[in-house]
C-alpha cells in the first residue's frame, strides 16, 4: 500500500515513533501505579477489566492527540474516533489483563500508528521487565538501544512457538484443532496471554513463531510492525469465523487480522500449511 509522501515527510516517521514510545511508557507507569489497588469488574467469566485499563488509555490518548490532534484513535476501552483521518492510533492500554489482575508478569501496553492497513510506528512496553520494543516503518526494530533480529531455526521441529486463544474456547473449536495440529511438529508451544508480547518476543528472538486467527487491531498493530522490521515473515490466514472453503486473504487487514508470524519464511509457510491443511 502506498503511503502519501506528506504523511512520512521529513522527520515525521521518527516523530511518530518517539510519541508512540512516550505514550506506551506513560501508560505503563499508570499500570504500575494502579497495580494492587484496582477494583475488578468482569466483562465475562474470563474477560476481566480493571480501572487501570481506562486510566492508562486516558493518559495515552491525551499524549497522542495533544501532539497529533487530527489523527484518529482506536482504543480497546472504547473512546474511538474513526472519522477524522486515515491515520489511526491503535492502542491497547493493557494487553494481558487477566495476567495483570492475577499478578502474572506477562502484560504490556501497545501503541501503534497506521495509515489504513500500513503500520508506520509502534511501541510495546512491558512495565514489569521495564522493556520497550519499538519500530518505525523501514527503520528496523529495537529493544531500547539494541537492534532486534529474529532467530533462524533449522527446522520447524526446533521452533518454540506461541498461540493466542480466543475467549471461551471449547474442545470442538477450530482454535483447539489448530493447536493440536501444530503441537506434534514443533519443539514447544507457549501461551503467554499477551499477543503483543508474543510478537515482541518473536522480534527479539525469544520465540520462533506465533499464530492467531481472531484478534483485534489494537492487540497486533505495533507487534506486526516490530516483528516484520526485525525480519519476521508474516503470512495472512483465514479468520476463525471463516469457512474452510474461504480462501486466505491476500493481505492482513487491521480491521480483521488473522496471520502466522515466524522467524523465517520457511517456518511461517510450514506453520500456515499445518493450520489450513
Amino acid at each position: 500500500m502506498e503511503v502519501p509522501s506528506e504523511i512520512v515527510a521529513g522527520n515525521l516517521l521518527q516523530d511518530y515513533g518517539d510519541i508512540a514510545e512516550l505514550a506506551a511508557r506513560a501508560g505503563g507507569d499508570v499500570l504500575r501505579d494502579w497495580r494492587g489497588r484496582f477494583a475488578v469488574s468482569t466483562k465475562g467469566p474470563r474477560d476481566l477489566v480493571t480501572e487501570a485499563d481506562v486510566a492508562s488509555q486516558k493518559t495515552i490518548r491525551e499524549i497522542l492527540l495533544s501532539r497529533f490532534p487530527d489523527h484518529g484513535f482506536i482504543g480497546e476501552e472504547g473512546d474511538q474516533d474513526l472519522n477524522i483521518s486515515p491515520l489511526r492510533w491503535m492502542v491497547d492500554p493493557l494487553d494481558g489483563t487477566s495476567n495483570y489482575v492475577h499478578g502474572f508478569p506477562a502484560y504490556c501496553v501497545s501503541v501503534a500508528l497506521a495509515y489504513r492497513d500500513e503500520v508506520l510506528a509502534g511501541a510495546i512496553y512491558d512495565p514489569v521487565a521495564d522493556e520497550c520494543f519499538t519500530a518505525i516503518r523501514g527503520g528496523g526494530a529495537r529493544l531500547e538501544n539494541t537492534v532486534l533480529s529474529t532467530t533462524n531455526p533449522s527446522h520447524l521441529s526446533d521452533a518454540l512457538v506461541a498461540v493466542s486463544f480466543p475467549p471461551h474456547v471449547d474442545c470442538e473449536s477450530l482454535a483447539v484443532s489448530d493447536f493440536l495440529s501444530i503441537v506434534p511438529h514443533v519443539h514447544s508451544v507457549r501461551r503467554t496471554g499477551s499477543t503483543a508480547i508474543n510478537l515482541a518476543y518473536l522480534a527479539a528472538g525469544r520465540l520462533d513463531g506465533f499464530w492467531v486467527r481472531r484478534i483485534a487491531c489494537w492487540d497486533v498493530a505495533a507487534g506486526l510492525l516490530i516483528a516484520s522490521e526485525a525480519g519476521a515473515a508474516i503470512v495472512p490466514c483465514r479468520h476463525l469465523c471463516d469457512t474452510t472453503d474461504t480462501p486466505p486473504p491476500a493481505h492482513i487487514s487491521l480491521d480483521r487480522p488473522a496471520f502466522v508470524a515466524a522467524a523465517t519464511q520457511e517456518i511461517a509457510n510450514e506453520l500456515h500449511a499445518l493450520l489450513v491443511g
